[in-house]
C-alpha cells in the first residue's frame, strides 16, 4: 500500500537533500563546464545512483520538493553562466527545470512502488519520456539532458543514427536504477547484500552487458565505417567569426560590426572559398525590408535614411565579393499585406520581423530561411492573453519579440544543399533531421553565443550539435559570432574550433555526403519515435499498475 502519510525524521530530511545536492553537482560534472572544460562523461554512469536512492526511500510528501530541489541545483551548477544573459534567466530556467524534475521523481516513485521488483526497467523508459516531454513545449530546453555528457566517446554515440539520443539515455539510467534498487533496500536494512541481489536479478545483467557489448562494437565499426567513407565533393566555406559584443546596439555598433565583417571576408577571400558565411544577426538591418522599401522612397519618411545607406553598403559590397554570403539578417515584412510600409492611420511602421538567414548572391537575396524554433521568454511568448502580467514583465524588460518561422528551407550553392538551423535551433534532433529529410546535405549552425560571456555556454552548445551530425550523418559547420565556430564531422568528432573571444577567420573544407549516394539515416526517417514509444510504455505501464495496486487493496 502506497503510505502518503509516513512520518520521518528532519534527520533524515536533512540529509536527503545534501546528498542531492551533491550528487547535483557531480552529475553537472559529466558536461563541460568550470570544473572541466570538456566535461567528464563517464559520470554520467553513476551520477544518478544516489537520486534514485533518495527517491525510492522518501516519502510522497517529500519526493516532489526534491525533485525542484535537484532541478534548481542542478541548472545552478550547470548553467551558472545564465546571469550573463539577464539575472531573471537563471531563475525562470532553474524553477521550469526544478518544476519538470518534481514531475519526474514522481513518476520514477511511482515506477518503483508500483512494481516493487522490476521497477527500475520502468524507470529508463521514464527518463527517456522526461527528456522528450521536457524539450518539445514552449520553455523546451535540451541543455543537461544526460546522453549529451557521452559526446566524446565515440563508438558510444554512433548508435544515434538509428535511435537518436533516446537508447542512449536508457543505457545509460537503467543499470544506475537496477543498482539504487537494492542499495536503496540496503540503506532500510532490508534488501540482499549486492551479490546475492545480482544472482536474484541475474536476467538483467546478462543482457545489459550483452546489449552494451553489441552497442559497443557496432558502434566501432560504423565509426570506422564514416571515418572512411568517401565525400561525394568538399564544399570550401569561410567562417568570419567577428566577436561583437551583442549587448551593443545602434547605428554606430551596426556599422563598426559591418565595417570588421568585411575585412575579415576580404581577407578570407583570398583563400577562394565558395561562400562566405556569417553569423547569427551578424548584419542587423533588414536587407530584405531596406530593398523592399527604404529604396523606394521610404528611408526618410521612415527616419531611417542612415540605416537604408548602410544596407546599401551591405548590398554594394556582397556584389563586389563576388562569392555567395550567407549571413544572419532580419527579414522585414509589411504586417498588413493590405497597406504599406506605414500604416496611414496610425502614422506607425507597419513591419515585423523574423530572425532569419539570407543568401545573397548576384546582387539579390536567393533564398531566406526564417528560424523555427524561437528562444522561449526572450524571442517569444505565446501566452499574452493567459499571463499578460509576465507578457508585461518581459516586454518591460525589452526582450525582441520575432515572429515564427514554419518551413524547413533547403539553400543551394554551387550545387550543395545545406540548412541553417539558427541559434539553438541545433539542439533539437527534429530540426535538422526535418532539414536533411526535405534535401540538406549540409547543416550550416548560424549562432551567437558572445552574449553569454562564457566559453563553457558556447561548448555545451557545440557539443550537443554532435549528435545531430551522427543522427543525420552530414557535416555540420558552426558559424558563430564567438563561440563555438567548428566543423562537426558526420561521426561526431568537432574539427578545428577556433579559439573564442576573437576576432578572425576560419577555412573549412567541409566534406559533403549526399543522400543520393548515402540515403537517408533511420533517424532521419523516422524522427523520436523511441522517445514516442518510451511515453506510451511509460504511461500504459503506470496507469496499469495503479489500477492493480487499487485492486488489491479493494481485495483486501
Amino acid at each position: 500500500m502506497i503510505d502518503l502519510y509516513k512520518k520521518r525524521s528532519l534527520g533524515t530530511f536533512c540529509s536527503e537533500v545534501l546528498l542531492l545536492v551533491v550528487s547535483a553537482f557531480i552529475y553537472s560534472i559529466a558536461f563541460p563546464g568550470f570544473v572541466s572544460e570538456k566535461g567528464l562523461g563517464f559520470i554520467a554512469f553513476f551520477a544518478i545512483i544516489p537520486v534514485l536512492i533518495v527517491i525510492k526511500n522518501t516519502s510522497w510528501k517529500a519526493v516532489g520538493f526534491h525533485g525542484f530541489l535537484f532541478g534548481v541545483a542542478f541548472y545552478c551548477f550547470f548553467n551558472y553562466w545564465l546571469p550573463n544573459f539577464h539575472k531573471g534567466a537563471i531563475v525562470i530556467v532553474t524553477v521550469i527545470k526544478g518544476t519538470e524534475m518534481l514531475i519526474l521523481f514522481f513518476a520514477l516513485k511511482g515506477a518503483v512502488t508500483l512494481f516493487k521488483k522490476h521497477g527500475y526497467l520502468l524507470q529508463g523508459f521514464i527518463w527517456i519520456s522526461y527528456a522528450y516531454l521536457s524539450e518539445s513545449w514552449f520553455a523546451g530546453y535540451p541543455y543537461g539532458t544526460i546522453a549529451y555528457a557521452l559526446y566524446r566517446y565515440l563508438p558510444l554515440i554512433q548508435i544515434a543514427e538509428y535511435t537518436g539520443i533516446w537508447f542512449i539515455i536508457y543505457m545509460i539510467i537503467a543499470p544506475q536504477a537496477y543498482i539504487a534498487n537494492n542499495l536503496a533496500d540496503r540503506v532500510k536494512r532490508q534488501g540482499d547484500r549486492f551479490l546475492v541481489y545480482v544472482k536474484k536479478n541475474l536476467l538483467f545483467p546478462i543482457i545489459y552487458v550483452a546489449v552494451f557489448i553489441v552497442w559497443l562494437i557496432t558502434g566501432t565499426i560504423q565509426l570506422s565505417y564514416w571515418e572512411n567513407a568517401k565525400e561525394d565533393r568538399t564544399w570550401r566555406v569561410a567562417t568570419i567569426q567577428h566577436n561583437h559584443d551583442s549587448w551593443q546596439g545602434g547605428l554606430t555598433t551596426y556599422r563598426r560590426n559591418f565595417s570588421n565583417l568585411r575585412r575579415l571576408s576580404l581577407e578570407a577571400i583570398r583563400q577562394n572559398p565558395d561562400i562566405v558565411v556569417w553569423s547569427e544577426t551578424a548584419f542587423v538591418p533588414s536587407v530584405s525590408w531596406h530593398m523592399n522599401y527604404s529604396y523606394e522612397g521610404a528611408g526618410d519618411t521612415l527616419g531611417n535614411a542612415e540605416t537604408a545607406e548602410l544596407v546599401k553598403e551591405f548590398v554594394s559590397f556582397a556584389e563586389e565579393l563576388d562569392k555567395p554570403l550567407l549571413t544572419g539578417n532580419p527579414t522585414g515584412v509589411l504586417k498588413d499585406p493590405t497597406k504599406g510600409p506605414i500604416d496611414l492611420e496610425t502614422g506607425e511602421l507597419n513591419r515585423t520581423d523574423y530572425n532569419s538567414v539570407i543568401l545573397f548572391d548576384d546582387g539579390t537575396i536567393k533564398a531566406t530561411y526564417n528560424k523555427q524554433h524561437l528562444v522561449p521568454f526572450t524571442e517569444h511568448f505565446p501566452y499574452q492573453k493567459q499571463l499578460p502580467w509576465l507578457y508585461n514583465i518581459l516586454v518591460a524588460l525589452d526582450y525582441n519579440w520575432w515572429e515564427k518561422g514554419d518551413e524547413p528551407v533547403v539553400f543551394e550553392s554551387d550545387g550543395v544543399k545545406f540548412s541553417t538551423p539558427i541559434c539553438y535551433e541545433d539542439v533539437f534532433g527534429y530540426l535538422p533531421a526535418e532539414f536533411v529529410k526535405n534535401g540538406a546535405d549540409v547543416i550550416v549552425n548560424m549562432t551567437n553565443d558572445r552574449w553569454s560571456g562564457s566559453a563553457d555556454a558556447a561548448v555545451q552548445h557545440a557539443t550537443i550539435a554532435t549528435l545531430r551530425s551522427v543522427e543525420t550523418r552530414k557535416s555540420t559547420v558552426r558559424s558563430t559570432n564567438s563561440g563555438q565556430t567548428c566543423m562537426i564531422l558526420p561521426t561526431g568528432k568537432i574539427v578545428d574550433p577556433v579559439e573564442q573571444f576573437k576576432m578572425t577567420y576560419h577555412i573549412y573544407d567541409v566534406p559533403v555526403y549526399e543522400s543520393a549516394t548515402y540515403g537517408h539515416t533511420f533517424y532521419v526517417e523516422h524522427i523520436d519515435y523511441l522517445a514516442y514509444a518510451s511515453i506510451y510504455i511509460s504511461a500504459i505501464a503506470l496507469i496499469v499498475g495503479l489500477a492493480l495496486n487499487i485492486l488489491r487493496r479493494i481485495k483486501k
